[in-house]
């Protein structure tokens, strides 16, 4: 399987230790992501990443994975759960 084909969005906090670990782990595995840090947003823009976000994750919780337009969503840093929906190598 091509471990780049996956569409990938990360909310994540620029304070969160398991955002940093999660981002890690995708720039390890060489994973190309689209970053979003929600805390660095305002106003409308923030309103909007949010609003994305709880249609994956009502909970908002950090990080949120979002794969291939929800398709599935990994929520926490949960290096198995990735390895097996990134079709990535033990």
């Amino acid at each position: 399987m091509d471990t780049h084909s996956h569409s990938l969005t990360f909310y994540g906090l620029t304070t969160c230790v398991h955002c940093k670990y999660t981002r890690e782990f995708l720039e390890n595995h060489d994973q190309d992501f689209e970053m979003c840090y929600v805390d660095q947003l305002e106003g409308e823009e923030r309103s909007k990443a949010l609003g994305l976000l709880r249609k994956y994750n009502p909970k908002l919780s950090f990080p949120t994975l979002v794969i291939d337009d929800g398709k599935e969503v990994i929520v926490g840093f949960k290096p198995e759960e990735l390895s097996k929906a990134l079709g990535l190598e033990q």
